[in-house]
């Protein structure tokens, strides 16, 4: 999928409400194909056990942690 492609997806999962934190880096996002975990590690690296990111190293699940963790720092996500 194209990178563009990717963020428009990211976002509307966004907007829709679909990614849920857990705990201490850990994010559940509601996909179109399933609920996929995603792990943010303190150096902002992220990791996502859907198929897509398991061959490509990237995702649109992993992408929308990535945004939502950029732009709302919570006092949750700084403890990390």
């Amino acid at each position: 999928m194209p990178i563009d492609k990717m963020i428009e997806k990211a976002r509307k999962l966004l907007q829709r409400g679909r990614v849920e934190y857990l705990s201490y880096g850990l994010y559940n996002v509601i996909g179109d194909h399933g609920t996929y975990t995603v792990a943010r590690k303190i150096d902002g690296t992220v990791t996502c056990n859907c198929p897509g990111f398991t061959r490509k190293k990237r995702c649109s699940h992993s992408l929308a942690v990535m945004l939502l963790t950029q732009r709302s720092r919570t006092p949750k996500q700084e403890e990390m």
